[in-house]
């Protein structure tokens, strides 16, 4: 090989950084090593107490990935180094047999010059081998001092190789650990997980049966779901002295079921200069306006066939002296209901406001007018006459047959019903179409006594926050934990306020004696409450506004409820 190649290379080579093991990684393996030991630490804590296992889980996750992410980097330079340090040994060795060339190159014209024909040859042309074996000379010296600087790199890639393997069995070990570790940490996370499964859905979700107390207890108050019913009867329990202090009560925006057409929705918006089928659009989502015969039959429980638009001359859903552009869009959402409800005439409907209010004959008046002018007309989704659901007050926010019920049918919508944006409960109560409702902001039930009113006692609401406490940390004694005024419905003892704050007590929890003050959180665009906020001498505690609003109305007297998913707390 020409020397001028092995100066190429040898310069090539030497214009690469040296291979230094950078001390950033030897940082981070420490780094690693202290990660691991705080992560063995948490993991002792975590079987050590659930609840820290509960508080940690995302943080050792997230401390696992950042380990294993940074050993991927360390082994991409291991790996790396490794290359270089096999580079180097070659070029080492292609370098020492190209020197061992040239020294012998050169010992052979050193030689030449001790014979009897150099000194002839000299003779001839001394000048021009002079010059030549000073070159070879100068050539040589080159390449010696390249090879000095190829061993003395070669040898620092040595010590660097013997450090690099000291740290691949650092390395090694740590991922061992890490590996360990990381079994250990799955292990406990996925019997983490389904230990908050099963408390979850302890906790989150009711028993059927205390379902079903709720729903009794919810039927009790009677509140109607449309205008059918008659005049609404919501007593504003702000203007009621119960004859104590400190009191509580809960208010709830609107009644029962919130899906569909908001009644008194419909009457505000024919105030404000809405026609009828600006008012259904607003509360049907991807509807179109068809016709029916208005001759087709269908059959009403208790009054054989009727005509369509004759059975509809008996509905008593609104009061007659509405606005007519309010009463045509009951009568088109009562029409489309009643198409939907009998399948087109194939069964019967019913006369009472589980369907909708039926009492035969001709209302007459605007209501007969409302008839008249929409003649036939229903609204339609998808090809299909729409079950138009109605309900008497919505509170400012209408909900999805799916939010309510489980069943989703796609032209129920959720809906601000206001006349603008909404930034706090003032601006609801300003603002909300159906705000001339008396049942808008009501607190609902009652009892015979302080003023037949809502209105709770302070101790009254620190036991319901006693017995969600209670509930959270055991669900195994909810049946312990009805309403005291009332017989147990499970057949067992029902644990008065002493024995509940006893069993905290007896549970490591701090009870509530007395409660400070109480605010709520809510989604001012979906119109729900979201968390309760308890302050007392039990300390601070936060609810889920759904969960507490379930055991404020397992745990309240008498037939006190939470009618809604949203909700305010009032005090006096």
């Amino acid at each position: 090989m020409k020397i001028s190649k092995i100066l190429s290379i040898a310069c090539l080579f030497f214009a690469l950084p040296f291979l230094v093991f950078s001390s950033v990684y030897a940082d981070e393996l420490s780094d690693i090593e202290k990660q691991l030991a705080d992560l063995k630490k948490a993991l002792e804590m975590s079987v050590a107490a659930t609840t820290p296992l509960e508080k940690n889980l995302s943080k050792l996750e997230e401390n696992l990935a950042e380990i294993r992410s940074k050993i991927a980097i360390i082994e991409k330079e291991v790996a790396l180094k490794e290359k270089q340090v096999n580079e180097g040994e070659k070029l080492f060795i292609i370098a020492e047999e190209m020197l061992s060339q040239k020294v012998k190159e050169i010992y052979k014209s050193a030689s030449q010059f001790a014979s009897p024909g150099l000194f002839l040859f000299l003779n001839k042309n001394f000048n021009e081998s002079l010059r030549i074996f000073g070159y070879q000379r100068a050539v040589l010296a080159s390449d010696r001092d390249t090879i000095v600087k190829l061993v003395l790199y070669i040898k620092d890639l040595e010590q660097k190789k013997k450090q690099l393997e000291g740290e691949k069995a650092r390395l090694a070990k740590i991922k061992e650990e890490i590996d360990t570790q990381a079994a250990f940490l799955q292990k406990e996370i996925a019997g983490a997980k389904k230990y908050q499964a099963q408390i979850s859905t302890k906790i989150a979700q009711l028993s059927a049966r205390q379902k079903e107390l709720i729903a009794q207890k919810l039927a009790s108050l009677n509140l109607p779901m449309s205008l059918g019913a008659g005049p609404l009867y919501c007593t504003d329990d702000r203007k009621l002295d119960p004859g104590f202090g400190n009191a509580f009560a809960f208010f709830t925006y609107g009644i029962p079921h919130r899906v569909g057409m908001n009644q008194y929705g419909a009457y505000g918006r024919a105030k404000a200069g809405q026609n009828y089928k600006d008012i259904l659009r607003a509360y049907y989502e991807g509807i179109s306006f068809e016709k029916r015969d208005k001759n087709m039959k269908i059959k009403v429980q208790g009054y054989g066939e009727k005509a369509l638009d004759e059975y509809l001359l008996g509905i008593y859903e609104m009061p007659g002296d509405w606005p007519i552009e309010a009463l045509k869009a009951q009568v088109v959402a009562a029409r489309s209901y009643a198409l939907a409800y009998t399948n087109n005439g194939a069964n019967e409907i019913c006369t009472t406001q589980a369907c909708q209010v039926y009492k035969g004959g001709n209302k007459g008046g605007d209501w007969e007018r409302a008839v008249r002018e929409t003649e036939g007309e229903v609204m339609v989704a998808n090809g299909e006459v729409i079950k138009a659901w109605y309900a008497s007050t919505f509170g400012g926010y209408a909900f999805t047959s799916a939010d309510v019920w489980g069943s989703d049918r796609s032209y129920t919508k959720r809906l601000r019903d206001t006349n603008g944006d909404v930034g706090s409960f003032s601006d609801l109560a300003s603002r909300a179409y159906d705000r001339e409702s008396p049942c808008f902001y009501a607190a609902q039930g009652y009892r015979t006594e302080y003023g037949k009113s809502a209105w709770l006692k302070n101790e009254e609401v620190a036991d319901i926050v006693n017995v969600l406490l209670l509930a959270k940390k055991d669900s195994s004694v909810q049946s312990h934990l009805a309403q005291v005024d009332r017989p147990n419905p499970d057949g067992t003892d029902t644990w008065d306020a002493g024995r509940v704050k006893q069993e905290l007590r007896n549970r490591g929890v701090t009870p509530y004696n007395t409660i400070g003050n109480i605010s709520v959180d809510w989604d001012k665009g979906l119109g729900k409450t979201t968390s309760i906020n308890i302050v007392g001498d039990g300390g601070t505690n936060s609810f889920d506004g759904n969960e507490f609003k379930n055991f404020f109305n397992l745990r309240a007297p008498a037939n006190i409820q939470i009618v809604g998913p949203l909700y305010n707390v009032e005090r006096r």
